[in-house]
């Protein structure tokens, strides 16, 4: 049984010794009579013997005759001490326990040895065209994340772009951008845009607001927003004014030359004016070139047939504030309403100050309330004490109790309470 033992411990060392080893470990005990019970019964305190460990095998040493007892560890497992059976030379158990670790050893040299070949080939020796384009280069970026800030320190592109003051928070929240922002590179794909939009005119804080609205203007074609510019510039649009317009509105470069020839003609049509004009009101809201159609087209359509504007009158208003063709469809009708059915104001003193429909519908309902409270509440521009809208819904609180409504800021707050 004992040499069944060793046998194990001698194949779990070591797969490359072929030559039969014995291997025995011996424990030991303080006394011949003790035997098992004896080893497992040892004092702790050591009285009469000492305990030495190597490894997974115990020697007790005593003053006394020591007898010769074989055990047996296996590996993994509580030690089960087995009755002697057979007497070894210390000297040859010596020798066994070296053979082992020496076999251990070159074991692990050998699998080390291998395995640091298998993923580190030498620097001289040449590689096939499919393996090179099997390599693998360790990258320093992180495989995924929800942020770009985790890219920043070892993206070029987006380290320049953060000095630039483009805000990655905004863009990183828009699927895709983050992912294209990371395969630019800065020098062949960012910087020659960047100087486009400083020769047209675009002011270091405009170029930073630009990339943070609009990403893609940087995978446009050179060319083609060479044509765009020069488009504008055809219809008689400065230069200083291009440069406004793709500030204000920076999607505006990312549409073909025939979109925007078919944008300015559009609203020449619709609103009847001549090309100056419409010039005129697109220079001002940039965005009419490259917003939706189809709320400007709802807008007219309610000024005509809903609130009964007349087509001229629909020009003077726009004229004087193009954000009327896209103001909201809901809003417009109830500013309206108030107005014309609560305050009897007439359509052509609202055509006259058309800025009403960019005020809240609760503040002109605030003040009107009050001036009906203090008597003073009177629109019609023929009858004496007239309040333009104008002054109605533009003024500050305190300007307006002032100049207008003739009393205190605390008197007009007071009424706001009783609201």
């Amino acid at each position: 049984m004992a040499s069944s033992c060793v046998q194990q411990l001698c194949r779990r060392s070591t797969s490359h010794l072929r030559s039969k080893t014995s291997c025995v470990t011996l424990l030991y005990s303080t006394h011949v009579q003790n035997h098992v019970a004896g080893v497992r019964t040892a004092d702790k305190t050591n009285a009469g013997g000492d305990l030495i460990i190597h490894g997974n095998h115990s020697i007790f040493h005593t003053s006394q005759r020591r007898q010769q007892v074989g055990v047996c560890y296996y590996s993994g497992y509580n030690a089960s001490p087995l009755l002697p059976t057979e007497h070894r030379d210390t000297k040859e158990l010596t020798d066994a326990l070296s053979q082992i670790k020496d076999a251990q050893h070159l074991t692990e040299t050998n699998a080390r040895l291998d395995t640091d070949e298998a993923v580190y080939p030498s620097a001289s020796e040449e590689i096939t065209d499919k393996d090179a384009s099997h390599t693998m280069v360790p990258s320093t970026l992180p495989s995924e994340s929800s942020s770009l800030r985790d890219y920043v320190d070892e993206s070029e592109t987006l380290s320049k772009l953060v000095q630039l003051g483009v805000k990655l928070w905004k863009l990183e929240q828009r699927p895709n951008v983050g992912t294209m922002l990371l395969k630019l590179d800065f020098q062949t794909d960012v910087v020659p845009r960047l100087l486009f939009l400083k020769e047209m005119g675009v002011e270091d804080s405009g170029l930073a607001y630009i990339l943070s609205d609009n990403p893609f203007i940087l995978k446009e074609d050179l060319e083609n927003l060479h044509a765009r510019v020069n488009y504008l510039k055809s219809q008689k649009f400065s230069p200083e004014t291009v440069a406004s317009m793709v500030t204000r509105a920076p999607y505006l470069l990312n549409f073909s030359v025939k979109r925007l020839d078919n944008r300015l003609a559009f609203y020449q049509q619709q609103l009847g004016l001549n090309s100056s004009k419409t010039r005129g009101i697109v220079a001002r809201l940039p965005r009419l070139l490259s917003g939706s159609l189809e709320p400007v087209k709802e807008t007219l359509r309610v000024c005509k047939i809903e609130l009964g504007f007349k087509e001229n009158e629909i020009q003077h208003m726009v004229m004087l504030v193009p954000k009327l063709l896209t103001s909201n469809k809901r809003k417009l009708t109830q500013i309206f309403d108030y107005l014309h059915n609560t305050m009897k104001v007439q359509h052509h003193l609202i055509v006259k100050f058309p800025q009403v429909f960019n005020s809240r519908l609760l503040r002109i309902k605030e003040r009107h309330l009050f001036l009906d409270y203090l008597g003073t509440a009177q629109y019609d521009s023929d009858q004496p004490n007239y309040i333009s809208l104008d002054r109605l819904a533009s003024l500050p609180d305190e300007a307006f109790c002032t100049e207008v409504a003739s009393a205190t800021l605390e008197d007009f707050i007071m009424f706001q309470k009783t609201m």
